[in-house]
């Protein structure tokens, strides 16, 4: 990002935090080119669940700037909207112009046809730089009764004492709101017969504020009785030394018995 040393950059939007509604109503109030977006992403739109804004790209040089924002939306439907905001003036003190694009490919095209001069050669110091594309989201989640799957979660694990997810734990996921579940795989560390009586799962779940944390679910039939029992981690590695801990365990008593 090219930026003067005496000129601050401000982003356009407050920190102050708002609802996905208002934060849509704010980008299309000062987009000059709203009416442009298709009528099947603002009805899309209309189902969002939580917001995320990123500055994807800027340049500044003479007086003259550009910045591209990555506005993101969670919906409904577990799926992903993306509007990309360009942020520009055309001449030196000029107030800025918004435009709105729902694709990247469109918002590039208008930001090449901006008068900016070329780039002026490097000194030491970068003159442009384009943030790299977000990687694809590690979780696909659906919304739902997510704080109370949470809650079920931790009153079922039978974790021993002094080894179960604190209260903080349980008070950050009161702000659950979507989770998704997936089975781990990978337990180089054990084999045979033990391994098969193990299932380890993540239990991911997205905020309200946008932050995630998982919960690591460990299931197994190693008990006395060979009844099926639950425990629960607040990090993939206590999961995972748990499960060997129980695999040690139940062949250290399987040997003094025969």
């Amino acid at each position: 990002m090219s930026v003067p040393y005496d000129t601050a950059y401000e982003p356009p939007e407050s920190p102050e935090p708002h609802s996905p509604e208002e934060h849509l109503e704010r980008l299309l109030g000062r987009a000059m080119n709203s009416f442009d977006l298709p009528d099947e992403v603002l009805v899309r739109l209309g189902t969002a669940l939580a917001h995320d804004s990123a500055l994807h790209s800027a340049h500044h040089s003479s007086g003259l700037h550009r910045e591209t924002f990555r506005h993101t939306w969670l919906l409904a439907d577990a799926s992903v909207l993306t509007l990309w905001e360009l942020v520009h003036n055309t001449a030196p003190g000029s107030a800025p112009t918004h435009e709105l694009y729902a694709d990247e490919e469109e918002a590039g095209v208008a930001t090449s046809r901006l008068p900016l001069p070329p780039d002026p050669p490097s000194c030491g110091r970068p003159v442009l730089v384009e943030l790299p594309p977000d990687p694809e989201p590690r979780h696909v989640y659906v919304p739902d009764d997510s704080a109370d799957h949470a809650r079920r979660l931790l009153r079922r694990a039978e974790n021993p004492d002094g080894d179960r997810p604190g209260k903080s734990v349980a008070r950050l996921l009161r702000a659950a709101f979507a989770h998704q579940i997936t089975q781990a795989f990978g337990r180089p560390q054990l084999a045979g017969e033990v391994r098969m009586c193990f299932s380890l799962y993540e239990h991911a779940f997205l905020l309200f504020d946008g932050g995630e944390t998982s919960l690591w679910e460990v299931e197994h039939t190693l008990t006395p009785d060979g009844r099926h029992m639950c425990e629960v981690y607040d990090t993939e590695e206590a999961a995972r030394a748990a499960m060997e801990r129980r695999a040690r365990a139940w062949t250290r008593e399987r040997r003094a018995r025969s």
